[in-house]
């Protein structure tokens, strides 16, 4: 199943009504609504419910839920909620093998976090296994479990970002990036997001609505990524009108997978323009 490329999947924490609320108008391509981390023990409660009335509310991007993890307390709850509620997929973390995701047996599309070496390992099983949407790399996690130093090019973290890309892409599942921290530093967080493009990652998880606009424009199609699409389209569709198997576009070979390369790339445009309008 085709399933439209996140370039934003922006966390809200379950316990802040307003930041809920406000993240309806942010034109993030998804919004996690987060009971695990982002939110005190003493806040688990609270959280659940009110993620359980905002699911009831209308939404202009799926709406997926962060539950606690498995061996927690309250993940029990949470994944009742979120199958009692409505919402549109859920969020496992610290998966770490693919029997977790089919032990579930929910009826839920599901995008597993890949936050330790274990679940790096595994990342191809895990992406591979009914149900799952796509695997989100948990960096902060999975840099403290390697015993890594932060570097400003994630280069301790390489090895492994490639890794869940190779993995999601070959389950045809979508590998969603990290989360960026400081959100006081734009030009860095861009700098990531294009790092991020270019190992292969679909989107990213952001933290804060600033990253939002960065994040969709790095990992969108611009309009002169577009309007080059639907020239080499064009030179292709004349070439095989006349024939031939293969056409030329800029100096350049065309072949099929090109044709379908730039297909995907228009279509995925004129997607993120009706959304706009």
């Amino acid at each position: 199943m085709s399933v439209k490329p996140m370039r934003s999947m922006l966390y809200v924490p379950g316990d802040k009504p307003r930041a809920i609320e406000k993240a309806r108008t942010l034109g993030a391509d998804a919004v996690i609504l987060d009971l695990e981390d982002a939110v005190a023990p003493e806040h688990k409660d609270t959280a659940r419910q009110n993620v359980r009335e905002a699911l009831r509310g209308q939404w202009p991007c799926p709406v997926l839920v962060r539950v606690n993890g498995l061996d927690t307390p309250w993940e029990h709850d949470d994944r009742d909620m979120v199958l009692l509620a409505g919402a549109d997929g859920l969020v496992l973390p610290k998966v770490e093998e693919a029997q977790t995701v089919l032990d579930l047996h929910v009826r839920l599309p599901l995008w597993a976090m890949i936050e330790t070496p274990r679940g790096v390992l595994n990342a191809s099983a895990i992406a591979a296994a009914p149900g799952v949407r796509g695997l989100l790399v948990g960096a902060n996690d999975l840099a403290r479990e390697l015993k890594t130093r932060p570097h400003p090019e994630r280069l301790p973290l390489l090895y492994a970002l490639s890794a869940v890309v190779v993995a999601a892409r070959a389950a045809g599942k979508q590998p969603i990036d990290a989360v960026f921290n400081d959100v006081r530093d734009p030009t860095a967080f861009a700098r990531e997001c294009d790092q991020g493009r270019l190992l292969g990652f679909s989107g990213k998880t952001v933290i804060h609505p600033d990253q939002v606009a960065a994040a969709n424009a790095v990992f969108g199609v611009t309009q002169a990524e577009a309007e080059d699409a639907r020239n080499l389209l064009d030179a292709w569709n004349a070439a095989r009108a006349e024939g031939k198997s293969v056409a030329t576009y800029r100096g350049a070979l065309v072949e099929q997978m090109h044709a379908d390369q730039a297909a995907e790339t228009l279509a995925f445009w004129q997607d993120t323009q009706s959304q706009a309008t």
